[in-house]
């Protein structure tokens, strides 16, 4: 489960956050989330829930997700994908392979699998509160 070492990764920069801050306590934490980057919001709340400790013991973790906004190359209309409109198997297969999602999805507008993913991908320590 990629969602535990991500939750890991993001204590880690928040630590360094915190300390570089000259945070004694962090009250919360609040990360973004792409849509497209195949992470289960439950299991990572789950993750911080359990991994927290130190400065971060009664931390709220906040987590937003970052819908996909999509650029087609051929035609340059900009969309935001509808993760409801696909099918059941094409959800899975982005999930689990965000990477896969020129083969499944195609520009509404002229049909072509050649676009860019302006947001909706990666992970971003947003915000961090806390007491010195």
């Amino acid at each position: 489960m990629h969602e535990w070492a991500l939750a890991e990764a993001v204590l880690a920069a928040a630590l360094e956050v915190a300390n570089k801050e000259g945070l004694k306590k962090v009250t919360e934490v609040y990360v973004k989330v792409g849509e497209l980057q195949g992470i289960e919001p439950d299991i990572l709340d789950f993750a911080f829930s359990q991994l927290k400790a130190g400065k971060f013991k009664d931390a709220k973790f906040k987590t937003g997700i970052v819908k996909a906004e999509l650029h087609c190359r051929a035609c340059e209309n900009k969309w935001i994908l509808n993760r409801q409109k696909l099918d059941a198997n094409t959800a899975e297969a982005i999930h689990f392979v965000p990477e896969v999602a020129h083969a499944y999805i195609k520009c509404p507008k002229c049909g072509s699998p050649d676009f860019e993913v302006m947001e909706g991908r990666g992970v971003l320590l947003e915000s961090i509160k806390g007491a010195r």
